[in-house]
């Protein structure tokens, strides 16, 4: 919650700062003109909007993993690493107390400190050290030392001179002290806002995992490989769905029978989330290239038989009418009226199905697969290297959104008429 406060609060900063430099710097109202109906390139991104909202994520995600990329006065309030202690009160059940030193040495995990050696007083209770990891908490047997004689119980009672019993809490500068239902403390070192590298790496910990999968690979395969195995599969797929979904909307947009026929089929099948079909192809077609395959095809056919038939009926009545009146066939009309005038539906099918179908392979490689992305993910995971896990959903961020890029250039490039009447 403090990420996302935070976020957004740049966020709401950063556009009112620019907008109102912008607002001081424009004389030409017209530029301030952002939308234009009926043609997409007219929405253009801001750029710098961009940049600072990248460069928010790279803050944020550095500051609060105490990354050493950014200055030390950026990061948020880390865990207490240092040594601690306080001091408790033991009674006896004769009615005696005395007071004793907790030393507590608070390292990172994976950390061996060295504990030293404490005077342990003169009193019945007392001093003790002991060793915590940071972001942990631990038990302290504050009893296993104290001179208590036979038959006479003992029981802490404060800590700090604050009044603790059973179940309660107080609260120190290094941390929080509680007590369990019998008795027993237990120290908790001060977390702070940072998270444990278990839970978020630090961004150089991440690129220096991909550093070495790169020139190392990982499980038996370089990562070109988990990745081409990953693209493979995707292209073969969508190649697939495409060739049978196009068709098939060009037919049930251009024919009652068909889109009767299909109809039920299409609108059934579309809102069913590919990642539900998996285990009826993996029970079908097993869990090789096959299935994978079979699922991404499933995945892309719908979307683009969808885009095909939106396409054929949204062209404009009057260009066919027109075509007809010069003397065009049922032929030409397909070929010079309704094909161009139905790509640009296509092309926006084809990213999404492109999409769909490059999570849908992550997905489908986290359930079997021995190469692939989503291979990497899922192993990793099993053995916490939440590294290796961020640095896979990172390429796939980065793989699915320079496929959507790839689709925007083909599209300006083929159909170059988009949003124009």
């Amino acid at each position: 919650m403090i990420v996302l406060a935070l976020y957004a609060a740049i966020f709401v900063a950063s556009y009112l700062l620019v907008k109102s430099i912008v607002h001081r710097t424009t004389t030409d109202y017209a530029s301030l003109k952002t939308v234009t109906f009926g043609d997409e390139s007219a929405v253009v991104p801001d750029r710098l909007a961009s940049f600072v909202s990248l460069l928010t994520i790279f803050l944020l995600w550095a500051a609060f993993t105490g990354s050493s990329l950014v200055p030390s006065f950026l990061h948020a309030p880390g865990p207490f690493i240092g040594t601690a202690s306080f001091d408790y009160t033991a009674e006896l059940s004769d009615g005696r107390r005395d007071d004793a030193t907790v030393t507590v040495i608070v390292s990172r995990a994976g950390d061996t400190p060295e504990v030293p050696e404490v005077d342990p007083g003169d009193g019945f209770a007392k001093n003790d050290v002991d060793v915590i990891g940071a972001w942990r908490s631990g038990l302290v047997r504050v009893d296993r030392n104290d001179e208590v004689p036979e038959g006479v119980e003992e029981t802490v009672v404060a800590v700090n001179g604050e009044p603790l019993a059973p179940g309660g809490t107080v609260q120190t500068a290094y941390g929080r002290v509680g007590m369990s239902p019998k008795g027993t403390l237990n120290f908790e070192p001060a977390k702070g806002w940072q998270m444990e590298p278990i839970w978020l790496p630090s961004p150089e910990a991440v690129a220096a995992r991909f550093v070495d999968i790169a020139r190392d690979g990982y499980r038996d395969s370089t990562l070109w490989e988990h990745l081409g195995f990953s693209l493979f599969r995707v292209v073969v797929g969508f190649l697939f769905g495409a060739l049978v979904g196009i068709p098939l909307g060009y037919a049930m947009g251009l024919s009652a029978w068909f889109r009767g026929w299909f109809d039920p089929i299409v609108e059934f099948m579309r809102p069913v989330p590919p990642l539900a079909l998996i285990p009826l192809v993996i029970i079908w077609a097993g869990i090789g290239e096959t299935g994978k395959i079979i699922l991404l095809f499933l995945a892309a056919l719908w979307i683009m038989a969808i885009a095909a038939r939106s396409g054929v009926s949204g062209v404009n009545i009057a260009k066919v009418h027109a075509a007809y009146s010069l003397g065009a066939s049922k032929a030409q009309i397909m070929r010079h009226v309704i094909v161009p005038n139905s790509l640009p539906e296509i092309f926006t099918g084809a990213r999404v199905a492109m999409g769909v179908c490059w999570g849908t392979v992550v997905a489908a490689e986290l359930v079997a697969a021995e190469k692939g992305a989503g291979m990497m993910i899922m192993v990793a995971s099993k053995f916490q290297l939440t590294d290796i896990v961020i640095m896979g959903i990172i390429l796939i961020g980065v793989i699915g959104f320079g496929i959507d890029m790839l689709m925007r250039w083909a599209e300006r490039i083929l159909v170059p008429w988009k949003g124009k009447s």
